[in-house]
């Protein structure tokens, strides 16, 4: 086991390898920056921290979500948010730095993993982050109704989504816990023939009346497995500015939504908890590709 505990600019860093209930962890220090963390699970990429930074978010589906966190309220505005799944908190310290006096609750189902990364890349001790861990709908179960400004949810487990996080009655314990004007942001993963990416919008449509996706092109055209941000409000979504912003990150991403969206699902129906299954499992090697 590689291990550094002095995570001091300058320090040399080495990788930390620890199992953790979901598998091996492994922090991989970033060459080039000097206090940057990548955490893998089982060999599959799920967070980029940098201590130094919180608010650069490397990865392409983090730096998607970063782009709703940034139009769910105006600039510095504070927040309430949920977010399931936790990994090195990304989410949660970019929100905290973004907009500070937020008051976040993180639902992370491995305790092992919520104590290496506490461990190994501490949180700032002003942020306003209480990490909980338990499954991802009981601890939702557990915030009270209207609470949240934001829910965030980027859940896998063997990088595959429970099936119980895939379901109308998952959603519906969603919108009791949102505001009137909150946003869900969900993190999906699929590829072709996209029948999650489909069922998943199908069941966001049947319960909320907004809705878009953030995606490559090649995965929406069922090229590729990758990932793809679902968002979903009772009031109006930020379409407009979330397409400009997409399309000038350094891996241009497009957005869909309204009835162009709504006809991809091909007819697809809402996923219930009695048919639910789990997202599927990434091909062979896909994450040594990127």
């Amino acid at each position: 086991m590689g291990r550094s505990r002095n995570n001091r600019r300058g320090a040399a860093a080495e990788a930390v390898v620890e199992a953790v209930d979901g598998g091996l962890a492994e922090l991989i220090p970033d060459p080039d920056r000097s206090r940057a963390w990548t955490l893998l699970v089982d060999g599959a990429p799920q967070s980029h921290v940098d201590l130094d930074d919180p608010a650069h978010l490397t990865f392409e589906y983090q730096r998607r979500i970063g782009h709703v966190i940034d139009l769910a309220a105006p600039p510095g505005r504070p927040l309430r948010a949920v977010h399931l799944g936790g990994g090195a908190l990304t989410l949660a310290r970019y929100v905290a730095a973004t907009r500070p006096r937020a008051t976040q609750q993180v639902v992370e189902r491995d305790a092992a993993l919520v104590q290496l990364v506490r461990r190994e890349l501490p949180l700032d001790p002003s942020s306003r982050i209480r990490v909980r861990s338990a499954d991802a709908r009981e601890g939702l179960a557990k915030v009270p109704d209207g609470w949240a400004d934001l829910i965030v949810a980027d859940v896998f487990s063997g990088a595959r989504t429970p099936a119980h996080l895939t379901s109308t009655e998952f959603l519906d314990e969603v919108r009791r816990a949102l505001s009137p004007s909150g946003l869900y942001v969900a993190n999906l993963a699929d590829g072709p023939p996209l029948t999650h990416l489909r069922g998943q919008i199908a069941t966001a449509a049947a319960r909320f009346a907004e809705f878009a996706l953030i995606v490559d092109a090649a995965v929406l055209r069922g090229k590729r497995f990758g990932n793809a941000i679902l968002v979903a409000a009772d009031t109006p979504l930020p379409t407009a500015e979330l397409t400009r912003r997409a399309a000038s990150d350094p891996h241009p991403g497009r957005v869909e939504h309204g009835r162009a969206l709504l006809d991809f699902t091909g007819g697809a129906a809402p996923v219930t908890d009695s048919a639910a299954v789990a997202s599927p499992a990434p091909p062979s090697g896909v994450f040594r590709s990127r």
